[in-house]
């Protein structure tokens, strides 16, 4: 399977898992949102100005899929693998790979 497959399909968490781990999935969701909303386009213009503002939006978006999603005791595949290639696309790969990690939360 491949890394995209992976992320693309919903864990569930059980409420046990979710409750034990709910300051550490918040601790780094809201802190991936702060750095996302810091960031600038890479280039100078009004093109890159529009790109820039719609791949954080779309992180943001994923962010917040992944919220719903967890509250409702699972990782949201469709609204991670949407962050991380928000990340990506914002060039900022650490915390892509930090959000790919939450996948893992309960397994460790």
């Amino acid at each position: 399977m491949t890394q995209d497959a992976r992320t693309a399909a919903s864990k569930p968490i059980s409420p046990d898992d979710r409750a034990r781990l709910d300051p550490v999935f918040m601790q780094v969701v809201l802190d991936v949102q702060a750095q996302v909303q810091q960031t600038q386009p890479a280039q100078a213009g009004n093109l890159a100005a529009m790109f820039h503002k719609e791949t954080m939006g779309d992180a943001l978006q994923g962010l917040a899929m992944l919220i719903a999603g967890w509250n409702q005791n699972r990782i949201d595949g469709p609204g991670l693998g949407r962050a991380v290639k928000s990340l990506r696309a914002l060039d900022l790969p650490e915390l892509a790979e930090r959000m790919e990690k939450l996948r893992q939360i309960d397994e460790g």
